[in-house]
This record gives structure tokens, C-alpha cells and sequence, in this order.
């Protein structure tokens, strides 16, 4: 090749697209009016991912890189491509219509790719890395969760065929009564009664272990949270697990999110056009995240249980004739733009740290506390442990206190 083709490659403009898999990534180029270029497999390690990104600037300026998986396979690609100032654009699989036009393979997906970032139908910014740890903490504590609740079914099966003498004994006992009788059980009598006790003494133990594991987690994954967006955490109805999911979903980068619109399309909670002909309607979208969408489902729920001005909403919904189910889809609607603020600007979180002194100087019990505002004592110790948020208790609280 010529000095000038060397310097006519250089000054071209290209897109990458990029497949990615366990063991390696396949890098497809192509010109700025969609002409194939080269394409070539690397694998996925940090020689690798330099010999890519080295492949895809010997063949012009490179405006942008598509990734397929950057938060699966392709997170390392991503991280490295980032780091050396390329613009990587989040590229979603192509559909099944497509796969049957043209075909399955590396080439073919990496090209793809490439395509949907030159044309722009793809546009969304891989998530950072600023959530990795909130993700490894939420997954973690949901396996827990998960193998915990297959022990306690797999004790109920057993139970169910066990000999009359074990059955009813252990079979009338529930949740936490049953599991530590089994845990203290002393396996004895004939081969069949021992190797049953035996069975059920270890699956006892086995959601004991469970449980202290998901408490253990669920503690780590709330400090994590609550450093990350405190606002968020402080929401009322947001737990540790919904506010990780709505973190992990929305990434650490929230600006890749434009509107609230956006975000409650992500999570599932905006209706999508149905009309055709003289019908004129919209339905639920039964798209986006739906662990997302779950967690908007669970916070609904406890403000629909604890919450004054969800209580209220309600009533008014309620005679107004719309059924439960329509009722939730609203809430979820109006929650999911609550959570986008809490995840895209900074909110002043009012302290609680002096209400608790304040309260012991002057010798108040929690229970005259609850009886004056009407509330539960519970409320009050969360509300001086920050463990529940209401702004408006808390201000009325410390306002009795100082004049009490």
C-alpha cells in the first residue's frame, strides 16, 4: 500500500461493532456510509483488548464502537475502549426477524453492531462501573433468598411423606418454630426414622445458615446503597433490595436516561399506544425491566399499606370506580417519576441523628411518643434509626420535643 492509501485510511471516519463472548470478542469495521471494512477475533484479555482496539484505529478514526452485552461479556471491552476515550454505544441483540433474514454468526452480529451505530438506532450509554458492587451484593442476596425458600419446600416434601410419628410431631409447626425444632433434632430409632431426621436436621440447619447469610448481605447491600444515594434510600417505601434493583437498573451513570418518561419505559411502567382503526386506547407496556418493574410493584404496595397520602389517593381512586389493579398501574406511574429525581439529582436528606437524644434527656418513652402522633412505636424507633423516612413526622416530632 501506498504512503497516500496509508494516510486516505487514516483520515477516514469508521464504526466498530463488536460480539462478545466468554473467551473472546469479534471486532467488525466498517466506513461511515456502511461499507464493510474488515473484521477479525481477539480474545478477552487485556493483550486482547488492545490488539481490538489497535485493529480498529489502523482502519480510520473511530466515532464510536457498538458492543453487544457491555454489562455481560462485553464488560471488559467496554471498560478498556472507555478508558482509552473511544465512545461506546450499549447495542441490544438483533431480533429473531432479522436472525432468520440473515443469518447467525459472529461476523454477522459484529457487523450489525457496527450498523446500529452508524444509523443510530442504537444511542444508550453503556452503565459505569460505580454499581458493580451493588449488583454483586443484590444477586448475591437474592440466590440466598431463593436457596432458602427451596430448603423450607423441600422440608414441607418431606414432611408429607414422612412416617406418622415425624409428621405429626414436626408437621403442625410453622415458619421459624418449625426450622429450629428440626435444627435441635437428635436423629434416633429405626433406619427409616433416622435417615428422615437426618434429612430434615440438615435442611433446618442449612435455612438457619441461609437466613444469617441474607441478613449478613442485606446489611452490606443497605451501607452501599444509602453511600450512593442516600436520597434514594431515604424514600419512603424504598428498601435496600428495591432501591439496589432501581440502581442497577437505572446504572451509575443515570444522564444515559433523558427523561422520567424514559426511565418508567425502562421499568415497564408506561403505557404504549394500542389503537387501530376508530379504537383510540393505550395499554401497559409489558416491556422494559422487570425486576424494575417488581420494584416499583413493592413500593406501591407498602405505601398503599403505611403511607397517609398513598392512603388517601386511594379513597379518592377508589370511589371514582377504578378497580386495584388500575389503581397500582397509576401509583407505579407516578412512583417511577418520584424515583427518577431520587436518581438523577442530589437530595438534602433532613437529619434525625438528634431526635433520639433529645427524646432520652427528657425522659419520653417511645410509647407516649407513638399515642400523641397515633402511630405505632415501631414508627418512631425507625424514624430515629433513619431506617423510614417521613419529613413531615419528623418535623412535628422534634418541634413536640423541643416543646415538651
Amino acid at each position: 500500500m501506498t504512503s497516500e492509501g496509508a494516510a486516505d485510511i487514516v483520515d477516514q471516519d469508521v464504526f466498530g461493532g463488536v460480539d462478545s463472548h466468554t473467551d473472546t470478542v469479534h471486532v467488525a469495521v466498517i466506513s461511515d456510509n456502511g461499507g464493510h471494512l474488515a473484521d477479525a477475533e481477539f480474545a478477552t484479555t487485556t493483550a486482547g483488548y488492545a490488539a481490538a482496539l489497535a485493529f480498529l484505529t489502523a482502519h480510520g478514526r473511530v466515532i464510536a464502537v457498538g458492543v453487544e452485552g457491555t454489562s455481560s461479556y462485553g464488560a471488559g471491552f467496554t471498560r478498556t475502549a472507555r478508558s482509552h476515550g473511544h465512545q461506546v454505544i450499549e447495542v441490544n441483540r438483533p431480533d429473531k426477524a432479522e436472525r432468520r433474514r440473515t443469518g447467525k454468526s459472529d461476523p454477522i452480529d459484529a457487523y450489525a453492531a457496527a450498523r446500529a451505530a452508524l444509523s443510530g438506532r442504537a444511542t444508550s450509554s453503556p452503565k459505569d462501573d460505580t454499581v458493580g458492587g451493588i449488583r454483586a451484593l443484590h444477586n448475591t442476596a437474592r440466590s440466598a433468598v431463593k436457596a432458602r425458600t427451596a430448603a423450607l419446600n423441600q422440608i414441607g416434601q418431606v414432611l408429607v411423606t414422612a412416617p406418622e410419628a415425624i409428621r405429626s410431631k414436626y408437621g403442625q409447626l410453622k415458619g421459624t418454630d418449625r426450622t429450629e425444632a428440626l435444627a435441635r433434632l437428635r436423629p434416633a430409632g429405626d433406619a427409616l426414622h433416622t435417615a428422615v431426621l437426618t434429612a430434615l436436621k440438615s435442611l433446618a440447619r442449612r435455612v438457619k445458615e441461609l437466613t444469617a447469610e441474607h441478613e449478613t448481605l442485606t446489611r452490606a447491600l443497605d451501607a452501599e446503597v444509602t453511600t450512593h444515594n442516600p436520597g434514594l434510600r431515604a424514600t419512603y417505601g424504598v428498601g435496600p433490595d428495591t432501591a439496589a434493583q432501581l440502581l442497577i437498573t437505572a446504572g451509575g451513570n443515570p444522564e444515559r436516561m433523558r427523561t422520567e418518561a424514559s426511565f418508567a419505559a425502562l421499568c415497564g411502567a408506561a403505557p404504549v399506544p394500542a389503537s387501530s382503526g376508530r379504537t383510540n386506547r393505550h395499554r401497559l407496556s409489558r416491556g422494559g425491566d422487570r425486576t424494575a418493574n417488581s420494584a416499583l410493584y413493592r413500593i406501591a404496595l407498602v405505601r398503599m399499606s403505611g403511607d397517609v397520602r398513598t392512603r388517601a389517593y386511594v379513597t379518592r381512586q377508589v370511589a371514582a370506580g377504578r378497580t386495584k389493579k388500575e389503581i397500582i398501574r397509576m401509583l407505579k406511574r407516578a412512583i417511577a417519576r418520584e424515583m427518577f429525581r431520587c436518581l438523577t439529582t442530589t437530595l438534602n436528606i433532613p437529619g434525625i441523628a438528634d431526635l433520639r437524644p433529645l427524646r432520652q434527656a427528657k425522659n419520653i418513652t417511645l410509647t407516649t411518643v407513638a399515642q400523641h402522633f397515633g402511630v405505632w412505636p415501631t414508627t418512631i424507633s425507625r424514624l430515629e434509626r433513619g431506617l423510614s423516612r417521613d419529613d413531615d413526622l419528623a418535623h412535628a416530632y422534634r418541634d413536640w420535643l423541643r416543646a415538651a
